[in-house]
């Protein structure tokens, strides 16, 4: 009898993951994907699935692994189906809702700590998605006061539940196309009819940011890519960005020069191919020190600049 015959007549945990990995063909990870399937049912940590391989599961946890291993066999992401992903120091609930953190992004975050910012700086993230960026920066930096942004409300809503379950309730997270939140102007309506000849004035004046960072939409409408691994299943609106990938970057790099004093920074993630692109937007819109960050595969991943107001 082969292994994969005996697996599908046996219901110990050794037999189930041998099944669940034999069916994971197209997974470069197929005995840790089962490994954490398991877990996840059982409730337990990796060790236990080591101690006791032999332990049968009941019908519940049986139904409920076979679920998860039918749903992953199409491709399904791991951590939508676990329902959280580990980033930075981090643990964080997702859903389709949100892209899943990438640990690429925490070169993203490395750049900005490493960034010569004051003790008490005003961050801003945009595009937040479980807010991911935004909590790791204020887990490393309690006094910045950081402000994650993002269009969806169910994405919002994510990042708000990250912050309470991660202690990080001082991160604000309030939803936003953009900065079009920030533009609205501040007006106490009980002094309005007093103030019309300033009514211009304010309608300009909002908060400025020591630091602007984003990871945004930076692949291209027509990629192939999009039709490979985790992205089928992620939300296109926080992926493809126009033709070039890079709408969304234009359109971040023409509004965050209203939003940055002088020497304050703007730093993108990006396409490994867009460096260039990226960086003579930041050029041309006024930006200094204007630089690319290479990733562990040496591809320039993070592109920043430091805003200098004529």
């Amino acid at each position: 009898m082969s292994t994969l015959q005996r697996a599908l007549s046996g219901h110990s945990i050794a037999e189930q993951l041998a099944l669940a990995k034999a069916q994971f063909i197209d997974s470069d990870s197929a005995a840790l994907d089962s490994r954490l399937l398991m877990c996840h049912v059982l409730q337990c940590e990796t060790a236990y699935l080591m101690t006791w391989p032999e332990k049968p599961l009941d019908e519940a946890q049986l139904s409920a692994f076979q679920q998860l291993v039918a749903k992953r066999k199409t491709g399904y992401p791991i951590a939508y189906l676990l329902g959280y992903r580990d980033f930075w120091s981090l643990r964080l609930r997702v859903s389709p809702a949100t892209l899943i953190p990438r640990p690429e992004t925490e070169l993203l975050v490395e750049t900005v700590l490493n960034l010569p910012l004051a003790d008490d700086a005003s961050v801003l993230d945009l595009g937040t998605g479980t807010g991911a960026i935004a909590l790791a920066l204020g887990s490393e930096r309690p006094r910045w006061q950081v402000m994650g942004i993002d269009k969806s409300a169910d994405a919002v809503a994510l990042a708000k539940q990250n912050a309470q379950l991660n202690s990080l309730p001082q991160i604000e997270f309030i939803q936003s196309d953009w900065f079009s939140a920030l533009e609205q102007p501040q007006i106490d309506q009980r002094q309005s009819q007093q103030n019309d000849r300033q009514d211009n004035q304010q309608k300009h004046q909002h908060k400025l940011f020591s630091l602007i960072v984003s990871n945004p939409p930076y692949v291209e409408d027509d990629n192939i890519y999009l039709q490979q691994g985790d992205v089928r299943f992620e939300p296109a609106s926080a992926l493809t960005s126009g033709k070039d990938g890079l709408d969304d970057i234009r359109i971040i790099i023409g509004k965050a020069i209203t939003f940055l004093p002088s020497g304050g920074w703007l730093v993108f993630e990006h396409g490994y191919q867009q460096a260039q692109g990226v960086q003579a937007l930041l050029v041309n819109n006024g930006f200094g020190h204007v630089h690319s960050i290479n990733d562990l595969n040496d591809l320039p991943r993070i592109t920043l600049g430091c805003f200098a107001s004529a």
